[in-house]
């Protein structure tokens, strides 16, 4: 038993899934997050929506795409999150 084993879970990482909004920065893309909530007078279901900056090294994403989004560590003053991966590009009409 010389290995040394790591008992503790490996930490999940927070992802979520939106839209780009803008890409006009260098390396970074803003994604808007939408999520349905009922109101808590009224009952009906709205919408609720926030806005991250996610980094893109490569700047291949584009203003339509929906893109999956993971939290990580601080990269500028109000960005954190990095772009995972694609998961469906924009129509183009």
């Amino acid at each position: 038993m010389s290995e040394t084993q790591n008992t503790q879970p490996a930490k999940r990482q927070r992802t979520l899934i939106g839209q780009v909004v803008s890409n006009k920065m260098d390396k970074t893309v803003v994604v808007r997050i939408e999520r349905r909530v009922k109101h808590p007078i009224f009952g009906k279901i709205i919408v609720r929506s926030n806005k991250y900056k996610a980094h893109d090294e490569t700047n291949q994403y584009n203003e339509g795409d929906t893109v999956e989004i993971a939290e990580g560590r601080p990269i500028s003053r109000d960005k954190s999150w990095t772009v995972v991966r694609l998961l469906e590009a924009a129509r183009v009409i």
